[in-house]
């Protein structure tokens, strides 16, 4: 039985939000002390057929954090030491929002799953791009950008692009979260009209690699119009999915009836559809969220078109080891299927 097994039973005592907060305390004693090192050298496997190259940049794994958990940039190295190969911070908004009031985060343990409304809290474009700036990253760092709450859809473009400017020097690569279900206002945001303006403002500004943020709950003719729109201004890469509104059949939780965004295992296998029929529409390069747990769950997404992978939910229920033991599980998951690297098991299930 491993530490955090021993402590999981505390930590799920306390509201979801506070326990999260211990853990950031613990991911910021990890990253800006000595502990880096050994911590790193207990969790990482090191081993180049894992290596991906997308968006033009190289990644360790493929293995990352999704954005929502590191909202501020704060927890960076301490996700980097733990296995991970890249970090999604944000989702950031142009200046300081407090989120929607507590409790807004559920854990639907019977259902290894987690329901929020955080409403993207944040510390604002500033603080985070000041932060991002004196990052000394060792994996790629990407900065999901929002739109602010008090902004109207009209004046959104500008928004983002606000933001990007405060957070541009740090970051690796941009998402454009236009699916959020717990701000207000985004629902507008994914029409082909309104994606397109606040892509290409964000182009004029200069922001590369540009990737945008697609929903789980868009019907197959609206995600087929944004991967058209993608690919028309040819971005760097599409993210699928962000959390759910909807509810399937079968959750077991008392918890399940909390509004808001569901992540974890209820959502794997529409995540892993979504990639699917991403992946099968254009070239661009897809990171698969939504459910990955295991090795396994994190093969299906790549197999079906996703060139890397992002959790959150998991690393609740699993603990710190969780990148380990995806990493580890996908080496024996390759080698057991003839494949040479990562890169090459891509979109092995495709017609």
């Amino acid at each position: 039985m491993s530490a955090y097994d021993l402590a999981k039973p505390l930590l799920f005592s306390l509201p979801a939000e506070t326990a999260h907060g211990l853990g950031h305390t613990a991911l910021r004693a990890v990253g800006e002390t000595p502990l880096a090192r050994p911590v790193a050298d207990h969790y990482t496997v090191d081993d180049d057929r894992l290596a991906v190259e997308a968006f033009d940049r190289e990644f360790p794994n493929p293995v990352g954090v999704a954005a929502g958990f590191d909202k501020n940039a704060e927890v960076v190295p301490g996700l980097a030491a733990l296995g991970f190969g890249f970090v999604e911070v944000g989702g950031v908004t142009a200046r300081p929002q407090a989120g929607n009031r507590r409790p807004r985060m559920f854990r639907l343990r019977e259902d290894d799953a987690i329901i929020n409304r955080m409403g993207l809290n944040n510390h604002g474009a500033a603080a985070v791009g000041e932060r991002l700036a004196r990052l000394d990253a060792t994996v790629p760092v990407g900065v999901n950008i929002a739109k602010s709450e008090d902004v109207e859809s009209a004046d959104a473009p500008a928004d983002y692009r606000e933001t990007y400017e405060q957070v541009a020097a740090g970051g690796d690569f941009f998402v454009v979260n236009v699916s959020c279900p717990n701000s207000q206002g985004f629902e507008e945001l994914q029409n082909r009209e309104s994606m397109a303006a606040i892509l290409t403002e964000l182009q004029e500004a200069g922001a590369e690699p540009l990737l945008v943020k697609l929903s789980p709950d868009l019907p197959d003719p609206a995600v087929a119009d944004a991967v058209d729109l993608a690919t028309e201004l040819e971005l760097a890469g599409i993210v699928a999915t962000n959390t759910s509104t909807e509810r399937p059949d079968g959750l077991e939780s008392p918890q399940r009836a909390e509004p808001g965004g569901l992540s974890g295992a209820p959502v794997e296998e529409r995540a892993t559809e979504q990639v699917r029929f991403v992946a099968e529409r254009t070239d661009i390069p897809v990171v698969g969220v939504g459910g990955v747990a295991t090795a396994e769950d994190a093969y299906r997404k790549i197999r079906a078109g996703a060139s890397l992978v992002e959790l959150y939910t998991a690393f609740v229920y699993r603990g710190p080891s969780i990148a380990r033991e995806i990493n580890r599980g996908l080496l024996a998951l390759l080698e057991r299927d003839g494949f040479d690297s990562v890169d090459e098991a891509v979109g092995a299930d495709l017609s």
